[in-house]
């Protein structure tokens, strides 16, 4: 990561980013961070929080690069009993080359109330945008997105899915009644009606039931919710379209 640090430099010269100002994106995967970050020009965007894990959390915990995402989640889980500040923690530490990373600076993004919390204590000078929308709007948003990071493993379940009830398959995934509700499930099951393909209704699906089993959308907006309003917007990305979400980012920065 270019200009950035896990050891201050020898000449005292690059200050940690805990201490600088951050507009921080806080939300998990589909809420509509991609939107937020087009409207947040004349930022400077720090590395993304695939980057920052990559480099402080997975490539010391398992000496290689990981890609799939269970995998990644487990790596991050046992970062965080060392660490509880998590991400947070993680990015607030890192040393900045004053030359390559000035003026406010963007992340992309903050995820539960461990993370969001430990920032918000610590690092006063961050700002926090909060993004949410239904975990099955989520589902959607990622079958239409096609990135190449939103894979999981156990390949062969996942492709079982093409010749199996897809409605069980959803239904016996570890968790998934603490997520969707039965008729959501038969919502998510119908998406092969509009053409998305069993697997990968299967497939987006355990990515949404995989991270809510780490992060808690809804604790870390109560978190958020006690910050004063210069320090925190909260946007509905399904109420609010690209285009309002972009304008209030822009109307709340200074």
């Amino acid at each position: 990561m270019t200009g950035l640090s896990a050891t201050p430099d020898p000449a005292g010269e690059w200050q940690q980013l805990g201490q600088q100002p951050v507009v921080v994106l806080v939300g998990v995967t589909g809420v509509g961070k991609s939107t937020a970050l087009s409207a947040l020009t004349g930022l400077r965007l720090l590395p993304d929080r695939r980057d920052v894990t990559d480099a402080v959390m997975i490539l010391p915990l398992a000496g290689q690069p990981v890609h799939d995402r269970e995998e990644r989640f487990a790596l991050t889980a046992r970062y965080r009993e060392l660490h509880p500040g998590g991400m947070a923690q993680a990015l607030g530490s890192l040393y900045a080359d004053p030359t390559h990373w000035s003026g406010p600076l963007v992340f992309d993004g903050l995820r539960g109330a461990p993370e969001v919390g430990y920032a918000a204590q610590h690092f006063p000078e961050w700002r926090f945008v909060s993004l949410h929308a239904p975990d099955a709007v989520r589902v959607r948003r990622l079958l239409g997105r096609g990135d190449t990071f939103d894979q999981v493993g156990h390949v062969d379940q996942v492709r079982g899915a093409e010749s199996s009830d897809l409605r069980s398959t959803l239904g016996d995934l570890k968790g998934v009644g603490d997520v969707f509700s039965p008729a959501e499930l038969d919502d998510l099951a119908a998406l092969v009606d509009a053409g998305s393909s069993a697997s990968e209704i299967l497939a987006k699906t355990r990515i949404v039931v995989s991270e809510r089993r780490n992060y808690d959308p809804q604790a870390a907006r109560r978190v958020l919710a006690d910050l004063p309003q210069r320090r925190h917007l909260e946007l509905d990305t399904v109420r609010l379209s690209p285009g309002e979400v972009a304008s209030s980012i822009r109307r709340w920065l200074p």
